[in-house]
């Protein structure tokens, strides 16, 4: 039987929501705030779910204190108090939307975990707005 394992991170981070190939006016209805020009921040929480078979000497799925070091280490060392856009080099090219964030933190963890281990992001932007990504 699989068990799921989840443990919370946060971080404060700036981005834009821009593409550079269109208007500033196209950009501007698409994005709406989220494309104005000095930036805009959230303050970020995350959901590290890992799902796997429990280990029968330990009771564990992970470590929970392997877990918390590496959501510190990959997550909010990276981005905690950063902008997205310029301080991320995996965002040079990519529009640092919260689904390509989930993206780029879902791949930060995944090469931590065994290989039968499944992974589910849940990153929220707003109390309001989040995003689910992963292998569930």
């Amino acid at each position: 039987m699989k068990v799921t394992i989840c443990r919370k991170g946060y971080f404060s981070a700036a981005h834009k929501l821009y593409n550079p190939k269109w208007s500033k006016e196209k950009n501007d209805e698409v994005f709406e705030k989220c494309a104005y020009p000095n930036y805009h921040g959230h303050d970020f929480e995350v959901h590290v779910c890992v799902t796997g078979d429990v280990d029968p000497e330990t009771g564990f799925v992970i470590r929970i204190s392997d877990l918390k070091k590496i959501i510190k280490q990959e997550v909010e060392i990276p981005l905690d108090h950063k902008n997205i856009n310029m301080d991320v080099p995996y965002f040079k090219d990519k529009n640092p939307t919260t689904e390509n964030l989930a993206i780029f933190i879902y791949s930060q963890i995944k090469k931590h975990l065994k290989k039968e281990h499944q992974l589910e992001i849940i990153l929220h932007e707003t109390p309001k707005n989040y995003v689910r990504y992963g292998d569930s």
